[in-house]
């Protein structure tokens, strides 16, 4: 195995790499493990309780990808407590059979408050 080809201009201030990648996690259950990913898809199949576990530690930014896959029934989605969208208003997911929406968490105070951000709804 090799490693990833990687300049660094000043090791203390700037990675610059050829290549980059996110780990993808098809999710079963309904918590976001930070520590396991930062692209994680669900297929909505009841009505579902999000909990976010395991980000950094405070000072250390952290985002991830979340694509959400409706089922042949209209579900409903409720999101942590922590998580702060604009206007203070959480998204209403997409309904169609199928429909797939993206939304984009990040944080840099370990998890205390999570900024949410729609990317794209009814995708298919």
């Amino acid at each position: 195995m090799s490693l990833p080809e990687l300049s660094l201009k000043d090791p203390a201030e700037e990675l610059k790499a050829k290549s980059y990648n996110e780990t993808y996690v098809a999710m079963s259950a309904n918590d976001v493990d930070c520590e396991t990913g930062n692209f994680f898809s669900k297929t909505i199949s009841a009505n579902t309780t999000f909990t976010f576990s395991n980000p950094p530690a405070s000072g250390t930014g952290f985002s991830f990808i979340l694509h959400l896959i409706q089922d042949s029934t209209a579900r409903t989605v409720t999101w942590p407590n922590s998580v702060d969208w604009a206007s203070a208003t959480a998204p209403t997911i997409s309904t169609g059979n199928g429909d797939d929406d993206f939304f984009v968490f990040a944080t840099s105070d370990g998890g205390t408050i999570w900024y949410g951000f729609t990317a794209g709804q009814a995708m298919a």
